[in-house]
């Protein structure tokens, strides 16, 4: 049986406006693993420099790319370490505190961003975190373990964040059904899609200006609880009008895409961050293709019933068959 060839693939524009490369960044989360076992794992397939910053967060400083930060993704745990630190007591109960965790709270792998090229060197650090014992999205009935992909976008302007933003929208059903989307992530409120009434006023603007697509967005979304959450790449060009909309400190700033989607399948052998960067690039690709998006728009809004909207399965359908005949899928 020949080996199947897993690699990314660019996405049409792999340049930013200044002409650097665009960069992506993943976040990792999981369980089985103790913060000491992710960062061994890691290590062993970066090597690079540990560094241990609190019983609730290890640090990886690999040369050429970056910091790779790894936690326990427990605000209360990690506020608790710092408090217990600057105390200088307490800290055998929360070492202990942090080893229970390991088995309920998410251990969350986040890293830097990389051009797109160097989005290879990530693939062995799978490997080993599998390997290791990391378990991922099913696995846990209360936890919603997923894969954050973080996507610089080209340019920030209007036109831009609209094709994005359009482009998602009228593939955000497709993209559930093409992930397989676990029961425990669909129920949860991590990743709530665009509603409808977004979806058709955002597919009726032309030519949108950049207060527009802020209105717009603010209005329908105003929480970090999306699959794309544009929230960061809009405190990002304004920052305080974000937080006027959305008071929550776990909104940074930057000009990335946030996609919140796909599911970690860590555990599985033929599994690879080449999965969720595959889905994302067909945001890319119609995103691209402006004829295309005034196509579907149309479509999508042709589509529309009185009352209770589109029709969800015709929708992906129609567009699974539209994305097969333009090989984008």
């Amino acid at each position: 049986m020949a080996h199947q060839v897993v690699r990314f693939i660019n996405p049409p524009i792999t340049s930013k406006q200044d002409g650097s490369p665009r960069r992506v960044g993943f976040e990792l989360e999981f369980t089985g693993l103790t913060l000491d076992q992710t960062l061994a794992a890691l290590n062993s397939s970066l090597k690079g420099v540990p560094e241990s910053t609190s019983v609730a967060e290890r640090k990886l400083h690999v040369e050429n790319l970056g910091t790779f930060n790894i936690e326990l993704d427990w605000d209360y745990l990690k506020r608790t370490a710092e408090k217990s630190e600057q105390a200088e007591e307490g800290g055998d109960w929360v070492e202990l505190l942090s080893q229970a965790a390991t088995l309920l709270v998410p251990m969350e792998v986040v890293c830097p961003p990389l051009p797109l090229a160097d989005l290879g060197y990530l693939l062995p650090m799978v490997e080993a975190l599998r390997k290791a014992g990391a378990i991922g999205t099913g696995h846990s009935p209360i936890a919603a373990y997923g894969v954050h992909v973080n996507t610089e976008a080209p340019q920030l302007d209007a036109g831009t964040l609209n094709a994005y933003l359009c482009a998602f929208a009228l593939l955000q059903w497709w993209l559930v059904d093409d992930l397989q989307i676990d029961l425990t992530r669909k129920i949860s409120p991590y990743i709530d899609l665009y509603p409808q009434a977004y979806l058709e006023q955002l597919l009726t603007r032309s030519e949108p200006t950049l207060d527009q697509v802020f209105a717009d967005y603010l209005q329908h979304n105003a929480t970090r609880n999306r699959a794309l959450d544009m929230l960061p790449i809009l405190a990002e060009i304004d920052n305080d009008r974000v937080r006027r909309a959305v008071d929550d400190p776990k909104i940074k700033a930057r000009p990335t895409f946030h996609y919140r989607l796909p599911d970690c399948h860590i555990e599985k052998a033929d599994w690879t961050l080449v999965d969720p960067w595959n889905n994302w690039r067909v945001v890319e690709q119609l995103a691209y293709n402006r004829h295309a998006l005034d196509e579907l728009s149309a479509a999508f809004l042709a589509a529309e019933r009185p009352v209770i909207g589109v029709a969800r399965s015709a929708w992906v359908e129609f567009i699974d068959q539209w994305l097969k005949d333009h090989e984008l899928a």
